[in-house]
């Protein structure tokens, strides 16, 4: 890359949350950005925003629990003339309720944008970032992906797949030039539980110190940018993470269903 190119950022599910403050924190780090979600207007309205810092923005409405969208957005990417360099996996889905009592269409779009759309966009743009030998992937996972989880286990479970996929990836590609890093947020201050059904959830009744998405996403960018494999943000995070991963199975699936009952 020339010193005066920038690099381009794709960032999914960047209307909104963890996806819009990330797209936020590239574009003032010099890079210029595709925005690709659902909903055009916030989407729209942040590409103006980001153009009056002299940033390139792409906005491509697209829709990631579509089957075969992924592979669209690459289409549409590619038959625009430009080359990804760093793609942000942001996009999710989540669901609260029994598994036996979930509607199956959510199911199957949260497994579609969690688990299969970031795999399908990861692997149709690695190829080309190690070919040239540069290029930074973020997935977004949650430190729910350290532990099953009790009435969203399908997001849980989808998150443990996000987190495993990407060590991987980062142990796989070391010395190509291209790194991963897993973000692992805990509760943030978004639209996430409303849109997940969880209002009523005791995590999103007693977590009144949430961790802004814009807090997130300054963390996240910084372990992008040092090519971080996994980043936990907040102290209260790395906790439930190393207890997910190290407590005894009974403890750690009672807490979780404790803290997605509902009150």
């Amino acid at each position: 890359m020339s010193d005066t190119q920038r690099p381009l950022a794709l960032v999914t599910g960047a209307s909104a949350g963890i996806g819009a403050e990330l797209a936020g924190e590239l574009a003032r780090h010099g890079h210029d950005l595709i925005l690709a979600a659902r909903s055009v207007r916030p989407m729209e309205a942040l590409a103006a925003e980001v153009r009056g810092l002299g940033v390139e923005a792409t906005v491509i409405p697209i829709d990631l629990s579509k089957a075969g969208a992924a592979a669209a957005l690459a289409q549409d990417i590619e038959s625009r003339g430009l080359t990804v360099d760093v793609l942000i996996n942001n996009a999710g889905l989540g669901a609260l309720g029994r598994f036996d009592r979930i509607d199956p269409a959510r199911v199957g779009e949260m497994l579609q944008v969690n688990v299969a759309a970031l795999t399908e966009l990861t692997r149709l743009l690695l190829p080309g970032m190690v070919a040239r030998r540069r290029g930074k992937i973020m997935m977004v996972a949650s430190v729910a992906a350290f532990q099953p989880g009790p009435h969203m286990a399908v997001y849980f479970a989808s998150k443990a797949y996000v987190l495993s996929l990407g060590e991987a990836l980062a142990h796989e590609l070391r010395g190509t030039g291209v790194s991963v890093t897993v973000l692992c947020p805990g509760a943030t201050a978004t639209n996430f539980f409303t849109v997940a059904g969880a209002d009523n959830t005791m995590i999103a009744h007693r977590l009144r110190r949430m961790m802004p998405a814009d807090g997130v996403a300054r963390l996240g960018y910084r372990a992008l940018a040092a090519g971080k494999p996994v980043i936990v943000t907040g102290a209260s995070n790395r906790v439930l993470a190393l207890l997910g991963r190290f407590a005894p199975h009974w403890v750690s699936l009672r807490v979780a269903e404790l803290l997605m009952s509902a009150e």
